[in-house]
């Protein structure tokens, strides 16, 4: 049997009749009746016997019609939730997300989940480096990433640069409103992120390039903490400008680094080079470009 017989025969036994079946079925009477008999035969039982003028469903012909039912509909419902998700308005979307992802993220997935409410998600955060290695593994479809990093096997949209800020404490003595990397360079620095990635990287390369040697004292992963430590006055840091928007209630100084230094943060997000992304992933891209 295929979906077409089991079509048939439910016309057939909510019609009561083969003629009233095939006219709503837009098909010629004898057809109808040979796909009933082949029905009938591949069963091995009889499915409907005939009571009058009308025709009425046997034991077996009951229990067929209850299950035709079921899977027609589960059929239908399919079909429009597969059509869904290849426009994107149904399935997942599996997105990674950097320690310092883009400040406006969550507006973001507020307006996606306002357009396509029928869309799940599966959003994991870690270091750039990590998140590539989740992307070529299929573990997720996209990654918001801190750059410089080898992207040789992505394709990648730039969404914005940003700048970087010297906090301290608020018992700390204040500086202008901006500050060079040479004012600094003395002062005890806990670096975020971790020896070798992203922003520890941006940062310990822009002091290279202008040969300076900051007093570098530790580097803390958890910004929570980091901004803690800041506050308690353990020492100062350097954080790009998305961290202080997310974390405003600490009570810290805060003063950006001269755009001479070229210390900013390059902020994109990647996918696998010649890989079909899903329709979710590509209405997203496209919602983040314009925002």
């Amino acid at each position: 049997m295929d979906i077409k017989q089991l079509r048939y025969f439910i016309a057939i036994v909510e019609e009561r009749k083969i003629s009233a079946a095939a006219k709503r079925l837009h098909m010629s009477q004898p057809p109808l009746s040979q796909q009933l008999k082949a029905m009938e035969k591949e069963l091995g039982s009889k499915l409907v016997e005939r009571s009058g003028k009308y025709l009425e469903l046997t034991e077996a012909g009951n229990a067929l019609y209850k299950n035709a039912l079921q899977i027609t509909q589960l059929m239908e419902e399919t079909k429009t939730e597969v059509m869904e998700v290849g426009k994107g308005l149904n399935g997942r979307l599996t997105i990674g997300v950097n320690t310092f992802s883009i400040n406006r993220l969550p507006h973001i997935l507020e307006q996606f989940q306002k357009q396509f409410p029928k869309i799940t998600y599966k959003i994991q955060q870690n270091e750039s480096s990590h998140l590539c290695q989740l992307v070529r593994d299929r573990i997720v479809e996209l990654a918001i990433i801190r750059m410089p990093l080898n992207l040789d096997d992505f394709s990648v949209l730039h969404l914005c640069n940003e700048p970087f800020y010297f906090v301290t404490s608020k018992e700390h003595p204040s500086f202008d409103e901006e500050i060079s990397l040479t004012d600094i360079q003395h002062h005890p620095l806990l670096l975020p992120s971790t020896e070798g990635l992203g922003v520890h990287y941006l940062i310990l390369e822009a002091f290279s390039r202008f040969k300076l040697q900051p007093n570098i004292v530790g580097e803390c992963s958890d910004i929570s903490l980091l901004m803690d430590l800041v506050t308690a006055d353990f020492a100062a840091s350097i954080v790009p400008e998305t961290l202080l928007q997310r974390f405003r209630g600490y009570p810290v100084n805060a003063y950006r680094i001269s755009s001479t230094t070229k210390l900013t943060g390059s902020v994109g997000i990647i996918w696998l080079k010649d890989h079909n992304l899903s329709k979710a992933a590509q209405n997203f891209i496209e919602m983040i470009q314009t925002v």
